[in-house]
This record gives structure tokens, C-alpha cells and sequence, in this order.
């Protein structure tokens, strides 16, 4: 129950990563919020996560959407120990196709979903809490069609730096957790058939040094060890989490 006791806020929380880091903060004695966009979810959602969990629609792009979460958030837990700022988009973008809705959503939501978040819980957070942003291996390396995920998620990183000298004096840490491919239901999203799927996973396997992709639960692993208080001397850092790929 390395959690026993602590609150904690999950953007992005209703699948994949975030679902599956909120099931691990409640096991070990976590209270929990989520937050996410498609409302079709979140009946189920709230039955995985059980009664006492917040499940909480919410656009990060909305300062006032954050704002109205934080409060709600407040209300009902009295404040925050951890905040997962897990919300990102993902799409193939390659450079001579790049139009701006793609530029907007993809920035939007990684980059100044986090600022908006961030600046949402800060006046909940209290003194020695902890901030785990999503950022991506890509960040360190370079993927084909991936360029506007890198950047996006390169700002992201910085992010944990540079807050994390802004809130010294409140002892709140910033890291973040960047993991490899993972098989979410994201990869379902992209319109590619299930055949494609398919196909898309063997060959990300292939090209990762341990030849898997990743799970969820093993993200939500990391994303554990930077909320508790066994990563206490932790801060400003970026724990990649990717099967070798950005390494090897």
C-alpha cells in the first residue's frame, strides 16, 4: 500500500496508460480521479476503478474545463498528492502531408493540455506532492511521421525541468515517464483495420530491442515508483520506459 492515504488526479484516464495507472494507484490505497473525453466509457470506467473513484469528463485544452476538474477534485478529496498529466494525441504526420488541424490537435493537447493542467492543480497540490508528465522515447530519438508527437513531447519534457525549479520552495516534485510503444486501444483509433493493427504491432516489435511491445500495467509501474515516496530524491527527470529502443 505504497499509496495509503494520498489523492491523486489522471488526465487521460479513462484507457490505456491512465486506466491502467489508476487501478494501480487504488490497489495500493490510492483515492482517485480520472479524467477523459469520450463520456460512452465512463458507466464502465467507474465500474473497473469501484465507488469511491471520480471518472470526470474534461478537455485539457480548456483552462476552465481543468479548473471546474480541480474543484470538483477539492471538494471531495481536499487536495492532491499526486497528478498525472497523462492526456496526449498520437497521429502519423508525415512532414509533406502536415496540415493545421493536425498541428493544433496534437500540440494542443500534449502541450498546453499539460500547461492547463498543471496550472488547474496547482493551488490544490500540497507541499511535497508529486507530478508525473507523459512525455515519449520519441522525444530522443527520431521516428518517421512522428515529428510533431517528438516536438510536442520534447516541450513536454522540459516541462518537468522547468516547474520543477519553480516549485522547489512548495518541496513538489516533476518527472516524467516516457514510454515506448504500448499496445493501447490508441492504435485502434487510427482507422486502420484490424489487419493494419495487426501488421503495425509486428513490425514496432521487431524493431524493439527486448521484441515486444509494451503493456499498459508496465507504464503504470513506473508511473507508481515517481508518485511515491521511494522516488522522494527523484526530481526533473525523464524515466523511459521503452523496451530498449531509445538505448540500445
Amino acid at each position: 500500500m505504497r499509496l495509503s492515504g494520498k489523492t491523486a488526479l489522471i488526465t487521460g484516464g479513462t484507457s490505456g496508460i491512465g486506466l491502467a495507472t489508476a487501478k494501480r494507484f487504488i490497489k495500493e490505497g490510492a483515492r482517485v480521479a480520472v479524467t477523459g473525453r469520450d463520456e460512452s466509457r465512463f458507466a464502465d470506467v467507474h465500474a473497473e476503478l469501484g465507488g469511491e473513484a471520480l471518472v470526470l469528463a474534461a478537455d485539457v485544452r480548456s483552462l476552465e474545463a481543468m479548473q471546474a476538474v480541480a474543484s470538483r477534485v477539492q471538494k471531495t478529496f481536499g487536495g492532491l498528492d499526486i497528478l498525472f498529466a497523462n492526456a496526449g494525441y498520437v497521429i502519423p504526420t508525415p512532414l509533406p502531408l502536415i496540415n493545421e488541424r493536425q498541428y493544433d490537435d496534437i500540440m494542443d493537447i500534449s502541450v498546453k493540455g499539460a500547461v492547463f493542467t498543471m496550472q488547474a492543480a496547482l493551488p490544490i497540490l500540497r507541499e511535497g506532492a508529486s507530478v508525473i508528465l507523459t512525455t515519449s522515447f520519441i522525444d530522443q530519438t527520431g521516428k518517421h511521421a512522428l515529428s510533431l508527437v517528438a516536438a510536442a513531447k520534447a516541450a513536454v519534457r522540459s516541462f518537468a525541468r522547468s516547474w520543477s525549479y519553480e516549485l522547489l520552495d512548495r518541496k513538489i516534485r516533476v518527472n516524467a515517464v516516457a514510454p515506448g510503444g504500448i499496445e493501447t486501444p490508441l492504435l485502434g483509433k487510427l482507422g486502420l483495420s484490424d489487419a493494419e493493427v495487426q501488421a503495425f504491432k509486428a513490425q514496432f516489435a521487431s524493431t524493439v530491442p527486448l521484441g515486444r511491445m509494451g503493456q499498459p500495467e508496465e507504464i503504470a509501474a513506473a508511473v507508481l515508483y515517481l508518485a511515491s515516496d521511494e522516488s522522494r530524491y527523484v526530481v526533473g527527470t525523464e524515466l523511459v520506459v521503452d523496451g530498449g529502443c531509445s538505448q540500445l
